[in-house]
């Protein structure tokens, strides 16, 4: 049967971990709505079409003219 020459490092073993669950984040996490402006967005971030969060201005977007 195979076994591990070394033992991983704390780090390395960390490292695989994390970029796993960064993974499994954007799988689960999904997109939700505004309830400013009805836009599709990333949960508990700040709206990219109006600039509100939690019922709040943040930010100040600029309209495209053409």
């Amino acid at each position: 049967m195979a076994v591990p020459k070394r033992r991983k490092s704390r780090s390395t073993t960390r490292h695989r971990k994390a970029q796993y669950m960064k993974k499994l984040k954007y799988i689960k996490e999904g997109l939700s709505r505004c309830p400013q402006c009805d836009a599709v967005k990333r949960p508990h971030h700040i709206c990219p079409n109006c600039g509100y969060y939690k019922d709040a201005q943040v930010v100040t977007i600029k309209e495209k003219t053409k």
